[in-house]
């Protein structure tokens, strides 16, 4: 969900993502997170603690002046986009280490017969 400031009331975020704000948490279905003062004093939204807690990314543009929200991941979201050391067979069948492309984009093509 594309947003173009953090002000979001709890009803616009049910409608939005189906996460209800109770006293319980935030909930869905019968699913429900914990969030303390997920909703404050005249139904001030906090967007970031809510979004962190669902595991949802929250991820700013500042140039274009936008906020995206993703889906609640279970936290196994990518955190970063840094790949870990890997080294693989070249076409060859010799070693390759994926750090020999440093500072290069880098397309990586995985395939499975299965």
């Amino acid at each position: 969900m594309l947003l173009d400031s953090l002000d979001m009331t709890a009803e616009a975020f049910a409608a939005a993502t189906g996460w209800i704000a109770k006293p319980e948490g935030m909930c869905k279905g019968e699913v429900c997170v914990p969030v303390p003062d997920a909703v404050g004093d005249g139904d001030v939204f906090d967007l970031v603690s809510v979004a962190d807690r669902l595991g949802m990314a929250l991820v700013a543009d500042d140039v274009a002046g936008i906020w995206a929200l993703g889906p609640e991941s279970g936290r196994r979201a990518l955190t970063t986009a840094t790949v870990p050391e890997i080294g693989l067979p070249d076409i060859d069948g010799n070693p390759f280490d994926l750090a020999a492309m440093h500072g290069r984009k880098v397309l990586l093509v995985a395939w499975a017969s299965w």
